[in-house]
């Protein structure tokens, strides 16, 4: 039996915090963590220990932040770990827009004005009207969400708009046209479109199907291939459990790589499902990658 492909940590760049665990105020249909208002499976991470990574962080050479859940706002302390947290790097909030509150917008405004970091927002809408994202995302979460990207618009955020592909492929440019319009309509008058694909895992795997035995990475799909495309290959996710290989994979004990940040500085077999989805589109969590659309 030939060893498991490996996904070796090169650097230690970007990490994540999973700052509201697996509760969501939302029951997408398709969450790849099954997040949703009962899901305490992850709890909250308090502002002391979210202090504490950060600090080992910046010794690690961390370079970039993100905060993740479940729903981010959804943690009463997000707002002031992001306050600290830009005070060494950049930061990614990725939100479902529903629940933002004019006072926090101010305050993360100020925080990023007094930053020499870039404060970015990323917002999952799947589709240009309620028609499309509601039966996914839950009833009246298209208008919710898209008076959250209004209000981050009115405080000078230009969005990363998120959507997992739910229609069939040959639809993309009427889907990417409808949306950039109705983005216009809301003030957003330069949008930016970025495309996920479906990760067959926790409540999508039940929606749909998950991976066929045949979905894994191999060694040699593995040789000549750019590792760096990996976001094992250059991140961690903290959670209240302790440091996982990344966001996609919390809920497999196998992907949890210890308590500490040092701990979690080791390689990674790719032996899960999502790898693959991974491998074929590249590091699909992080800003810079997968296929994104700009007007």
């Amino acid at each position: 039996m030939s060893a498991p492909p490996i996904a070796p940590l090169a650097s230690l760049d970007e990490l994540w915090f999973q700052v509201s665990g697996t509760l969501c105020n939302l029951k997408c249909e398709h969450c790849f963590i099954s997040c949703n208002p009962s899901n305490d499976s992850f709890k909250y991470l308090s502002y002391d220990y979210v202090m504490k990574m950060l600090d080992e962080s910046v010794a690690l050479g961390v370079k970039e932040y993100y905060f993740t859940g479940g729903e981010p706002f959804l943690n009463r302390e997000l707002v002031a770990m992001v306050e600290q947290v830009l005070k060494v790097g950049p930061v990614t909030i990725l939100t479902n827009g529903t629940v933002l509150k004019t006072d926090w917008m101010k305050r993360l405004q100020t925080a990023e004005q007094n930053s020499q970091y870039s404060l970015e927002f990323r917002v999952s809408i799947d589709g240009p009207t309620a028609e499309i994202n509601d039966p996914i995302r839950g009833e009246r979460t298209f208008e919710r969400a898209m008076k959250g990207v209004a209000m981050l618009c009115e405080f000078g955020f230009l969005p990363i708009i998120t959507m997992t592909r739910i229609w069939d492929e040959s639809r993309e440019e009427e889907i990417l046209d409808a949306f950039r319009g109705v983005l216009r309509e809301h003030g957003y008058t330069r949008p930016r479109l970025k495309i996920m694909p479906r990760l067959k895992i926790g409540a999508e795997a039940n929606r749909t199907e998950g991976y066929d035995q045949f979905e894994r990475i191999t060694s040699e799909m593995m040789a000549g291939f750019d590792v760096s495309q990996l976001l094992c290959n250059h991140s961690r996710v903290v959670t209240d459990r302790g440091v996982y290989v990344c966001p996609i994979l919390i809920e497999s004990e196998s992907a949890k790589l210890g308590e500490t940040l040092r701990e979690a500085q080791v390689d990674f077999p790719l032996l899960d499902g999502a790898c693959y989805t991974c491998y074929q589109y590249g590091s699909i969590c992080a800003n810079p990658s997968s296929k994104k659309v700009e007007a």
